[in-house]
């Protein structure tokens, strides 16, 4: 009896002793821009906050199509636990291939449409996450209430991005019902954006941008032809309003990857299924403006605006 009770103390001792195996996150990103980058952050932090001891693989395509297909074939070498993908692209490429891992997705337009989830309240499969639409229609009226007697709205974005294309088809009613003739811009890559945005010069009153993975990653050049030729700049999150900009519906970007982060903790710690997990978006976004853009191409902002606004800065 003792010896049974020593061999299971010196078992005990020997398991309390064994290191803790770190989890594996494998991270797939389409670019690096200010809004992709704080998702990833938000993300990272919740799962450290958790206490999960977590191994991260990042990978980073750098735009590049080709890379973000190559980086799942890695991504299935690591093993991994679980497997974030952040923008739709790169989430298109995960879901596509790997079957047996639980994926998150983060900063997607409309999952539905980029066929990664058959809803939002029932994702099926192995896969959900956290969508990054925008209030659009609404952004639309508040260019409308700034600039009330503007008659055309820009607007550049890669139609080769599912999440693009989703977002100007609803800018594109958006424009109808508050009066605005929108004229598109399209490029197929970062080269293309300041032709793309030069385009623009002489034919709008402001331009818009989509949370597009290419424009806004090459959003500076679209900021000095704006600046150069005193255009207003709306983009559709805060991230490069800091940049520059004139104002916007700010949607957190860390935040909703923290969102995402929360339910990867539910599927690593407490054994939850991707499948059984609705897809969240996020629901509260504040008006920002760029005081230091709108006073270098003189452009002011209504009080109604100011009112209900805060500023935002670098």
């Amino acid at each position: 009896m003792k010896k049974l009770l020593l061999a299971l103390l010196c078992s005990a001792m020997a398991m309390a002793a064994a290191p803790v195996m770190a989890l594996t996150v494998s991270i797939t990103q389409i670019v690096e821009h200010p809004s992709l980058d704080a998702a990833s952050k938000g993300f990272q932090d919740v799962l450290r906050e958790a206490g999960l001891e977590v191994e991260f693989k990042i990978h980073v395509a750098q735009n590049n199509i080709t890379t973000s297909q190559q980086i799942v074939t890695q991504i299935i070498d690591e093993k991994p636990d679980l497997i974030l993908a952040i923008s739709t692209p790169s989430a298109q490429h995960v879901v596509n291939t790997v079957k047996d891992v639980p994926i998150l997705f983060t900063a997607v337009t409309d999952p539905v449409a980029a066929q990664l989830v058959a809803s939002l309240e029932q994702p099926g499969a192995n896969v959900t996450g956290t969508s990054d639409m925008s209030p659009l229609a609404e952004l639309i009226g508040i260019i409308r209430e700034i600039q009330p007697e503007a008659k055309t709205l820009g607007t550049i974005y890669n139609s080769g991005e599912i999440n693009s294309v989703v977002q100007i088809d609803i800018v594109k009613k958006a424009c109808e019902t508050y009066g605005f003739t929108l004229v598109e811009a399209s490029t197929a890559n970062n080269a293309g954006v300041t032709q793309a945005a030069q385009s623009l010069v002489g034919k709008v009153d402001a331009i818009f941008l989509p949370t597009d993975n290419t424009v806004i990653s090459s959003y500076e050049t679209v900021l000095k032809v704006g600046a150069d030729h005193n255009i207003p700049i709306y983009p559709a999150e805060a991230d490069s309003l800091a940049k520059g900009g004139s104002a916007t519906l700010s949607l957190d970007y860390e935040r909703l990857g923290r969102q995402t982060g929360e339910m990867a903790v539910k599927i690593l710690r407490d054994g939850a299924k991707p499948a059984d997990i609705p897809v969240e978006l996020q629901k509260d976004f504040n008006l920002v403006y760029n005081g230091q853009f709108l006073e270098a191409i003189g452009q002011t902002l209504p009080q109604s605006v100011l009112d209900r606004s805060k500023e935002v800065s670098k």
